[in-house]
């Protein structure tokens, strides 16, 4: 089975993480501090907090930015469901807004409309959560105008673009942004085998979120409440989570990083051959950017319904094909809360149509050649 995305392990990973294992420390130790710095350092960031998830990144921006019960938070239909779920996590409402018919990202025209009606009806979002879907960014200097006209803060979501650009600037500098967060899943671009990291620039969000990251603990001193402790004194001053990374997830993301450039590039040049190599079939492929991660390869069939027929004649040829994603405002649970078909048109017209292609960078030439001729042969 060629899958449709897949982490590169090299012996330069493994060292590192070898390298913790036979050290003093496995969880929270010298790893992770050095990793958040790269990773800010590569994003143009002042700081970054590394945690055991995109999800657990995700929810602690919110708590960052005091969303809670009253408040309602906006993002894209067309993503994986924590990018929603967060809200819920801390008791706020959910909405969408429906995406671009070519970027599949949230379409700022869009939100605008939507945010004027909003603002009439006094329900306006408090957090909006633009998802770089596949990795291409969203229009972030439209939607930081409109942060700015109707009093909302932004968490970008960038699970799928570690190493994307917008507008000359690497994602996660949050130069249109309060917030930016990323994933290191085994698939994303980068690797912890599960992770995740908040990245900011504002000391008052990620000195919060350092904090809720590890039980709303704090031992910046030992003199509290007007008091000299004892070195080992410590205080509670919220309630938190256990959503620590562990060094040796932080020993391996550190020595990914140091691919991520090269990983990009074979990215790229894949999704190039692909464009040329489906130019005859009957389907719908991505405009190419240079500026994207290119997390994921999506194409769009130009018969929807025969969408199940080619998945599985591929999936028996050996080919991990992949749907991303069953709109959020679809699943049984967004429905039971009062969401239904038809409310985000764009994003089901897309969804009925998607199929994703493999992509990772040990993706062989010969491999995509057999992905491009299984789909010839389903879709025949």
């Amino acid at each position: 089975m060629i899958p449709y995305g897949r982490q590169h392990i090299g012996d330069s990973d493994i060292a590192a993480v070898v390298d913790v294992l036979r050290s003093d420390w496995l969880t929270q130790g010298p790893a992770i501090p050095r990793f958040e710095q790269a990773v800010a350092d590569y994003c143009g960031a002042a700081s970054g907090v590394a945690v055991n998830s995109a999800t657990a990144a995700l929810h602690l921006a919110c708590l960052a930015l005091d969303l809670g019960p009253g408040d309602v938070l906006w993002t894209s239909p067309i993503t994986f469901v924590a990018s929603a779920n967060c809200a819920r996590f801390c008791g706020a409402a959910v909405d969408f807004v429906d995406i671009d018919g070519e970027t599949l990202n949230m379409s700022a025209e869009a939100l605008e409309a939507k945010l004027h009606r909003a603002k009439h009806s006094g329900r306006l979002p408090k957090v909006v959560v633009p998802v770089h879907f596949a990795g291409r960014t969203c229009d972030m200097a439209s939607i930081r105008e409109l942060s700015e006209r109707y009093g909302f803060k932004i968490i970008e979501d960038a699970s799928h673009a570690l190493g994307a650009q917008y507008k000359s600037q690497p994602v996660g500098a949050c130069a249109f942004s309060d917030l930016t967060v990323f994933s290191f899943h085994p698939v994303k671009m980068i690797t912890t085998g599960e992770g995740g990291m908040v990245l900011g620039n504002q000391g008052k969000f990620m000195r919060r979120i350092e904090r809720l990251r590890s039980h709303g603990i704090t031992r910046l001193t030992n003199e509290m409440d007007g008091e000299s402790h004892g070195d080992w004194y410590y205080q509670q001053t919220e309630l938190g989570y256990n959503y620590r990374m562990t060094d040796m997830q932080a020993a391996l993301g550190t020595s990914q990083l140091r691919k991520l450039d090269g990983f990009l590039e074979i990215r790229r040049q894949l999704v190039r051959r692909y464009n040329e190599l489906l130019a005859d079939l009957p389907v719908r492929v991505p405009i190419y950017d240079d500026r994207s991660a290119w997390h994921l390869y999506v194409i769009r069939l130009e018969t929807p319904y025969r969408r199940r027929a080619v998945y599985d004649s591929m999936r028996a040829a050996g080919i991990g094909v992949n749907v991303h994603y069953i709109p959020v405002h679809l699943q049984p649970y967004y429905q039971e809360l009062g969401f239904e078909p038809g409310d985000f048109p764009i994003a089901e017209a897309y969804y009925a149509a998607a199929l994703t292609l493999p992509l990772y960078p040990d993706l062989a030439d010969s491999a995509q050649i057999r992905v491009v001729e299984a789909l010839r042969d389903a879709l025949s």
